[in-house]
């Protein structure tokens, strides 16, 4: 060892957890981060005091959204603060033209239900069936015609960590006149995202898991083409181009660009996100991919040695999925060994983000290695 402190070692540092456990279930939640957890008590000590500042925190948001901008490589114009996922979708489907809907038929539920709820007002939704667990690329651009509005689909699968080629659904999509959805919520902070290179209609992410936030810190992403015609879910005080100017009285006058859309935020959500925001750009975004796919595909590759049965892959990915008849029973026995996994459907899903290392994947498959036994 040559003593330096290198980017992702000090990254680790951060994670107080980590040094009890190996923590692989950030897609469920991340861990959370020393910066983060130190600007809470922050303000939580701010608000215990009396000291309260609504001004400042939130101006938390009004940051957090130039730096969601930056890792996705959009504008920051182009970006709206909302509060969850589903909250995205139910806005970008009440701002659809008539037509057909195409979604996998095992989305996350966040990624479903908003569109589900359009056949109420005469859409029709193509749900488009899983083989063998997963919903294909092939499968996806096969149900997209000349009717479709709307192709849904997420950047990484939850359940499993499927990723499909974004790029051929986008193609496909926008060569038949459909807008593209895309959840990214188990994406961005593990892997890279640059909406100008995949050119989706619209993308939300929400920041608890790969981005490292509080819950209740969500991102929604509208392309500048469609941004006119979408219109605010819930109108509030927030809507307005300058919130604090006028508190009361009228009149109803949008600003023309993604604030518009900005729902009144939970600030303490706010400033955690931008504690957590900070500490991932201060990492080379590149080495951030490079380290969570790289871990993930040796522990792939060590757990098939195993016996281990994994969900197949069409992209590389952070998330695994291990197929098994009882998930639950191979959580508890990695939990035993100090190893955090979650259970989901027919799969014992790990993930692992930047912070996680070498040692914590030997660990991962010796805890596996008794577990099948």
């Amino acid at each position: 060892m040559d003593g330096v402190v290198r980017p992702l070692d000090a990254f680790r540092a951060q994670f107080p957890a980590l040094e009890r456990i190996v923590y692989l279930d950030t897609a469920t939640v991340a861990p959370g981060a020393r910066p983060v957890v130190r600007a809470l008590r922050q303000v939580l000590d701010e608000w215990e005091r009396g000291e309260c500042s609504s001004r400042a925190w939130d101006a938390a948001g009004l940051e957090a959204r130039t730096q969601f901008a930056r890792l996705i490589n959009a504008p920051a114009e182009a970006v709206a603060l909302i509060g969850s996922a589903s909250e995205g979708a139910a806005m970008i489907g009440a701002s659809l033209p008539p037509g057909r809907v195409v979604v996998g038929e095992r989305e996350f539920r966040s990624n479903l239900f908003p569109w589900l709820a359009l056949e109420e007002r005469g859409f029709r939704l193509t749900l488009v069936p899983a083989k063998d667990g997963v919903v294909s690329t092939e499968a996806l651009v096969r149900a997209i015609d000349q009717e479709t509005v709307l192709v849904a689909v997420s950047a990484v699968q939850f359940a499993h960590g499927y990723r499909v080629r974004l790029e051929e659904v986008a193609a496909r999509a926008h060569a038949s006149g459909a807008l593209l959805f895309v959840d990214a919520t188990q994406a961005v902070g593990a892997l890279a995202f640059d909406v100008q290179r995949l050119q989706p209609d619209a993308l939300v992410a929400h920041g608890y898991k790969w981005l490292l936030c509080p819950r209740g810190a969500a991102w929604l992403y509208v392309a500048p083409h469609w941004l006119p015609r979408v219109r605010p879910l819930a109108p509030s005080w927030r809507s307005a181009a300058d919130p604090y100017a006028h508190l009361s009285g009228g009149p109803y006058v949008l600003p023309s660009d993604a604030r518009k859309l900005d729902l009144s935020p939970a600030w303490f959500s706010w400033v955690g996100a931008r504690a957590a925001l900070a500490l991932l750009l201060d990492l080379p975004l590149a080495q951030v991919e490079a380290r969570c796919l790289e871990l993930a595909d040796h522990f792939r590759q060590e757990a098939r040695r195993l016996g281990a049965e994994l969900v197949p892959t069409e992209e590389p990915s952070h998330v695994l999925g291990l197929v098994s008849d009882d998930p639950q029973r191979l959580q508890a026995a990695l939990a035993a060994g100090g190893v955090l996994t979650s259970a989901r459907d027919r799969y014992l899903r790990l993930g692992f983000h930047a912070f996680n290392n070498e040692a914590d994947v030997e660990r991962a498959l010796e805890a596996l290695r008794g577990a099948l036994r």
